[in-house]
């Protein structure tokens, strides 16, 4: 993965919308198959939220945490340090340091839409789950997400990241492609559901919206967009505020939804 640019990048305005969700919010198609006494490994687990959820979950079997970047997993064992069966390590999704069959589920959330190999990705996870275990992966997918009301910038914003992150190698509607990758890594046995971010209360809209004004102005978007001559700086402040005057209007609601998929080994 060295050579794979995350668009999103590690900003305090991005770690911070990941470590706020959990087993409940994201990962409830998976929640009522875990069991105490599991070995779960998280892929791509960011800051841990999920991951420390899992743990309490599936204790006293371990969960292992694994991130491609080393500062984000700092904080994730800082936060987490009291969850004892839990670890957090440094790793690549591509070549997971782990045994054939060493878990019983394999988890990614908002992973497998920045790589450039996603099959491959998947691959490696099946190689490391236990035979009748399970691989359970979550996408958003970009182009069907919608808003009201109809907002200039945010239209704007989403062609604008899809351009930033697919010259990164990654595919921003993986969500609708996610059966099919599963079917090309060699899994046969698929069950396929789809889920909602819903953001329509004020509160919930002022979360996203600043939370999206920050990046478009200060996090690896901006420096990307910029250095690339996606968008100049004009731009990105005409995005910023396009993202707050929707998020002061009392009809506004965005519906982000994602695929998900549990696939058996």
């Amino acid at each position: 993965m060295s050579d794979e640019v995350y668009s999103h990048g590690h900003h305090p305005s991005v770690t911070a919308a990941h470590a706020i969700r959990t087993v409940a919010t994201s990962a409830a198609y998976l929640e009522p198959l875990l069991e105490t006494g599991m070995d779960l490994l998280d892929v791509g687990c960011g800051p841990g939220s999920i991951t420390a959820g899992f743990a309490g979950i599936v204790a006293p079997g371990s969960v292992l945490g694994v991130d491609s970047s080393a500062d984000v997993l700092a904080q994730a064992a800082d936060e987490h340090a009291d969850v004892l069966n839990v670890e957090f390590r440094e790793g690549n999704v591509y070549d997971l340091d782990a045994a054939d069959e060493s878990f019983d589920v394999v988890h990614a959330h908002q992973v497998l839409q920045h790589l450039a190999d996603p099959v491959a990705a998947l691959r490696e996870m099946r190689r490391v789950v236990r035979p009748g275990g399970l691989v359970a992966v979550r996408e958003a997918d970009f182009g069907a997400m919608t808003w009201f009301p109809a907002i200039e910038e945010l239209d704007a914003w989403r062609d604008l990241y899809g351009r930033l992150a697919r010259g990164n190698r990654g595919e921003p509607d993986a969500g609708r492609r996610l059966p099919g990758w599963a079917a090309a890594a060699g899994f046969t046995d698929v069950e396929v559901s789809s889920s909602n971010w819903t953001y329509a209360s004020g509160e919930d809209r002022r979360f996203l919206a600043d939370s999206w004004a920050e990046r478009v102005l200060h996090s690896a978007f901006a420096t990307q967009t910029l250095e690339r001559g996606l968008a100049d700086q004009r731009t990105l402040e005409r995005l910023a505020e396009g993202w707050n005057r929707w998020a002061r209007r009392d009809d506004g609601i965005f519906l982000m939804p994602s695929v998900e998929i549990l696939a058996r080994n």
